[in-house]
């Protein structure tokens, strides 16, 4: 009975620990997360991380590993880069300097101007270059959605060369601090690069946690954001299924809906982080609750 009431007794103050009304102590929320840093040594090149989602964190290490090293990762994002220019070149040419009547045969007119040919050839539904270009100029619809097309792929540069920048530090991670060459590293699975990270913090402090890190600790911050969702979806929080007449329950969530509950949830003004692994402040008390509610 004794034993019985102590489990009570600490379970009745884990939950209250839901009930905070408080923030938590300054400089605790920094003090639990998975700080990465290399000491000093062959790899002092790392150090402190603040932001726990850039560089030589355990969801960027995960995913160098999975996009198969930095050579595949450049390969990948400058094809996708060659791939929006192409996409939108090609579909300002069909805009602008195809003639559909003569393409299909609407008009008994071709460029080459070879009347005895009956057959019609793609050079000869092809427009000239000049008159290519004042269609192009005298369509300013297109010209906007040019320039923002070009806007975009400016943007997706940008990003790509600060995602590079990241995944060539997390490459001299891997050669210098985990002992895996980029040559090799296709013949480790992510179990043998998490045990090597987990030796190599217990060899020389790569975190400041309060426990020891673990498997679990790398696998919650792999799946975090993952992991709301389908809590929410398990407590029925998030409207996913329905019941339709005649159908019964159905199961609704597109890609566009995930997208902006997402965007809703983790990255717009209202998110629950502040920043990308950091809960705001209000979101821990308990009293704050119906606000929040009522702002999301």
């Amino acid at each position: 009975m004794a034993e019985q009431g102590e489990e009570d007794r600490e379970y009745r103050e884990y939950r209250r620990l839901e009930d905070c009304e408080e923030d938590s102590p300054p400089g605790e929320d920094e003090e639990e997360q998975l700080l990465l840093h290399v000491t000093e040594g062959p790899t002092d090149s790392w150090h402190h991380v603040k932001d726990l989602d850039i560089s030589l964190t355990p969801p960027h290490i995960y995913q160098f590993h999975q996009r198969n090293g930095f050579a595949c990762v450049l390969l990948s994002d400058v094809l996708e880069l060659v791939q929006f220019l192409f996409v939108v070149t090609f579909s300002t040419f069909l805009l602008c300097c195809v003639d559909y009547d003569v393409l299909f045969a609407t008009r008994p007119l071709n460029q080459s101007h070879v009347p005895e040919r009956a057959k019609v050839t793609l050079p000869d539904a092809v427009l000239p270059a000049p008159q290519c270009a004042r269609r192009l100029r005298g369509s300013g619809w297109l010209l906007f959605l040019l320039v923002l097309a070009g806007a975009v792929w400016l943007c997706r540069l940008v990003t790509a060369l600060r995602r590079l920048v990241g995944y060539w530090e997390i490459r001299s991670f891997y050669i210098r601090a985990l002992g895996i060459p980029a040559e090799e590293l296709c013949n480790h699975s992510w179990q043998s690069v998490q045990a090597r990270l987990l030796a190599l913090q217990r060899r020389q402090p790569l975190c400041v946690p309060r426990r020891e890190l673990t498997e679990l600790d790398i696998h919650h911050r792999i799946l975090r954001f993952r992991n709301y969702p389908v809590a929410m979806v398990n407590k029925s929080l998030l409207p996913v299924r329905f019941r339709l007449p005649l159908l019964g329950p159905v199961v609704f969530l597109t890609r566009g809906l995930q997208f902006n509950l997402e965007l809703l949830l983790f990255r717009g003004p209202a998110a629950l982080f502040q920043n990308t692994w950091s809960l705001r402040p209000q979101v821990k008390r308990a009293g704050a609750r119906r606000a929040l509610a009522r702002g999301l």
